[in-house]
């Protein structure tokens, strides 16, 4: 299908008739001196009196080409297109943010593998999350590391493979030994600072209580809330434990339930997988769907057909009127009297 789209601009085609017809040519029927003494001066310079200026007549070939080459001109000017047939393109309708424990405690091997073999925290949370991951087809995701500190691991991306490949590279204690909860909401709180999607949602898996970091975990709950940011917490351990190594799981409650989350609490790898299985059922895919028609702009078509006339004209032209200049100079050297 083809278009203009600047079709107004044809508006432009009769201008040089108006021009033509508001600002005719001028040309002057008297003679153009007046003098008392014309005639003693026309022979003192050895002139022939004659009329004053005559309007030039253009030839009929020019007068053809020069409308169609200003009408090729606008049509370029409009912007003539093609439209292609309609594209659909799906987008991420949802942020979602995995954070994940990474202090000295996630080695402890209190896990089993599907083999029976005991297997550490982390170990099993990897295989369990790399799951989860290869199901999301359509979502951003992104993966946040803590431990004393806390950083982005994995940016918000579509490239599931990159971001489960960094997920396999995960070590124990890369981020320090405690544990910082507050530092990663407050990662994911900058991590979609930009984000167009309304949805953002974070999966906080610990297995420790907040022992580190500048801020809170639930001062940062409150931020990301502000920010639309619903955190699901699961925590992972022993709440019986002491000290850093006890899993603080009222906490966990609260920082999930003042963002609108839930909180869960896996104590092995069959609760942990049903636990994300839960999560990728309460948070289904989504995505955006919109059609554009992709467009081939074609305004050096018309501008060259204006180019190729005016080239054709003025070759034409040298072709015709090249003969006569060649006799006339021929005649010209002819009538020269000769030397000696």
């Amino acid at each position: 299908m083809l278009q203009l789209e600047y079709p107004w601009l044809l508006t432009l085609l009769p201008l040089p008739l108006l021009v033509w017809w508001l600002m005719p040519p001028y040309g002057e029927r008297t003679e153009a001196v007046r003098v008392p003494f014309f005639e003693e001066l026309a022979k003192a310079t050895g002139q022939q009196p004659a009329r004053g200026a005559v309007v030039l007549r253009g030839n009929w070939l020019r007068r053809l080409l020069a409308p169609l080459c200003w009408a090729w001109v606008v049509l370029a000017l409009a912007g003539p297109q093609r439209l292609e047939p309609p594209v659909e393109r799906t987008e991420a309708a949802r942020d979602l943010l995995l954070a994940i424990d990474l202090s000295g405690s996630m080695a402890t091997p209190d896990f089993l593998d599907t083999q029976g073999q005991r297997i550490s925290r982390l170990d099993a949370v990897k295989g369990v999350v790399d799951d989860f991951v290869r199901r999301r087809n359509t979502d951003r995701i992104g993966l946040i590391v803590f431990g004393t500190n806390a950083f982005p691991q994995a940016p918000l991306t579509l490239d599931h493979v990159a971001v489960r490949e960094l997920l396999d590279e995960l070590r124990v204690g890369m981020a320090g030994e405690q544990t910082a909860i507050g530092d990663a909401i407050g990662v994911a709180v900058k991590m979609t600072a930009h984000s167009q999607q309304r949805e953002r949602v974070l999966i906080l898996l610990t297995d420790g209580n907040d022992t580190a970091g500048r801020i809170p975990a639930e001062t940062a709950a409150g931020i990301a809330k502000a920010n639309h940011i619903v955190i699901h917490t699961i925590g992972i351990g022993d709440p019986n434990a002491k000290g850093e190594n006890r899993v603080d799981l009222d906490a966990l409650k609260r920082i999930a339930s003042a963002t609108g989350g839930r909180s869960f609490r896996g104590e092995n790898r069959e609760q942990l997988a049903d636990i994300y299985a839960l999560l990728d059922r309460m948070t289904p895919s989504k995505v955006k769907h919109s059609v554009y028609r992709p467009k081939v702009k074609l305004y050096y078509l018309p501008l060259g057909a204006a180019l190729l006339l005016m080239i054709f004209y003025h070759l034409l032209m040298l072709g015709l009127f090249a003969p006569f200049a060649r006799k006339r100079a021929t005649a010209s050297l002819a009538s020269r009297p000769s030397e000696g």
